[in-house]
């Protein structure tokens, strides 16, 4: 362990990942989720899944990193269960996948942060243009995976820890002075009452489903990420108070960013089922209806925010991978670190081109019995994202419950936390890996790929 790494403190730990959670899905993603699935009554629906599913996940990614002191492919054959590996494989795949793809969304928060310096507000309507200047935003998405790399590099405490401690307060301070301003501006009141009073009647199968989707995706499981982090920790600390403290910190901050978003929106008149463009295109002219100055700074403020969020996940979407290097392959950290930057970064060109840029990747596939084409890019995400990440914990889920065993885990537990197994917390998160994470779980993957690759429609 010594030679690995490790984080110094229980807060390093957990800033570190709650920053892995806390990203472009929260910030960019939630939103817009919200806004298209009727507001509040999607809101209570996310955060029930983040407590109820997700919770115990969490808990048990942790546990089987902090056990082995592995990556999340070696964690498994160290736990006496080597074919058990591929699950850990799965999960370094997709989080190579994932940070293609996520490098070139960072690259656009990055180039709206120094066009809202700039003043130009008319970003949001050049959007579609801004995304098609592939040597502009591809030099962006440079900066940002060298600034990812160069995190990384500097190891766990170094680099990981620290960066964490300064970006995740950061952002905080952020989110917190652009949400009390937005409940300044005309109509923001609206704004709230449609995020915060629930209209039940706007419940249906698909909210319900994109609602768990959201939760899976925004707390980064499913991938390894935490598996990792999870190797990192000292046998001291108690994961499950952890695991609580990082489920909070994620669904406060992705909470705070609706509180942020939608005053903002109901002030300019504008739908809040705006979809993904609602922050890349619309928040620009609301930046500027609030006019020189102010606009210029509330506007370069919100994408800087966009920016650090982005990071915080990158920079654990690149650990993954580096700490299965540096484990299997006993690859020093500076050469896995700026090798496999480089590698993703290769790998995300395509995704980088296929927003109108490349016809060819911009009108990639076409599913079975759709009727319109994806981008590559789309291609990725579907399948990383989408597909992955409930498998991902569909196997974990399965694999502490059936495979690695109750006592096994608990006992892991009860090294930071002593007489856990007698908990009636402990009874909870034991019948939820063995009964309700798989069902749902692994009904959520069935009905992503039947639904999205075969047009398959569950939602009438």
């Amino acid at each position: 362990m010594a030679g690995r790494g490790n984080f110094s403190s229980r807060l390093g730990f957990i800033a570190a990942a709650a920053g892995s959670a806390v990203g472009l899905g929260n910030i960019w993603k939630f939103p817009f989720e919200v806004g298209g699935g009727g507001g509040a009554a999607f809101v209570l629906i996310y955060l029930a899944f983040c407590f109820v599913l997700c919770y115990p996940v969490m808990v048990a990614e942790i546990t089987i990193g902090r056990a082995t002191h592995l990556n999340a492919a070696g964690a498994f054959s160290k736990l006496g269960f080597s074919r058990f590996r591929f699950i850990g494989i799965l999960g370094v795949i997709a989080g190579i996948m994932i940070l293609s793809f996520y490098n070139v969304v960072a690259g656009w928060a990055l180039g709206y942060f120094i066009e809202m310096v700039m003043g130009n507000f008319a970003i949001g309507s050049q959007f579609g243009t801004f995304i098609t200047n592939v040597f502009k935003v591809g030099a962006y998405g440079i900066v940002f995976m060298a600034a990812t790399a160069f995190i990384v590099s500097r190891g766990v405490s170094q680099g990981i820890e620290k960066a964490s401690k300064i970006l995740m307060p950061t952002l905080i301070v952020i989110i917190l002075s652009l949400t009390i301003y937005g409940l300044t501006l005309p109509n923001g009141s609206d704004g709230i009452a449609f995020y915060l009073v629930p209209d039940f009647s706007k419940i249906t199968f698909e909210v319900v489903y994109n609602a768990l989707g959201q939760a899976f995706f925004s707390l980064s499981l499913g991938m390894g990420a935490l598996i990792t982090y999870g190797s990192y920790l000292s046998r001291e600390e108690n994961i499950v108070t952890s695991a609580a403290l990082i489920t909070l910190a994620d669904v406060g901050i992705a909470f705070l960013a609706g509180l942020m978003i939608f005053p903002f929106v109901f002030y300019q008149g504008l739908e809040p089922t705006g979809g993904a463009g609602l922050i890349f295109v619309t928040l620009p002219g609301v930046f500027e209806s609030l006019g020189g100055a102010w606009g210029t700074i509330v506007g370069s403020l919100f994408f800087l925010l966009l920016s650090f969020a982005a990071l915080t996940s990158t920079v654990s979407l690149l650990e993954v991978p580096v700490a299965y290097l540096v484990d299997e392959h006993k690859m020093k950290r500076g050469k896995a670190v700026w090798g496999m930057a480089g590698l993703i970064f290769l790998l995300g060109i395509p995704s980088l081109l296929a927003n109108g840029y490349s016809e060819f990747f911009s009108s990639f596939i076409t599913y079975f019995g759709a009727e319109s084409s994806n981008s590559f890019m789309d291609l990725v995400e579907h399948i990383s994202s989408d597909s992955f990440l409930p498998l991902g914990g569909f196997l974990i889920a399965v694999f502490v419950a059936y495979v690695w065993r109750k006592e096994n885990w608990m006992a892991e537990i009860e090294n930071g936390a002593p007489g856990f197994s007698e908990t009636f917390l402990a009874k909870y998160l034991d019948f939820t890996l063995r009964y309700i994470c798989p069902v749902i779980l692994g009904a959520i993957f069935v009905l992503t790929v039947l639904s999205r690759f075969f047009g398959v429609n569950f939602f009438g």
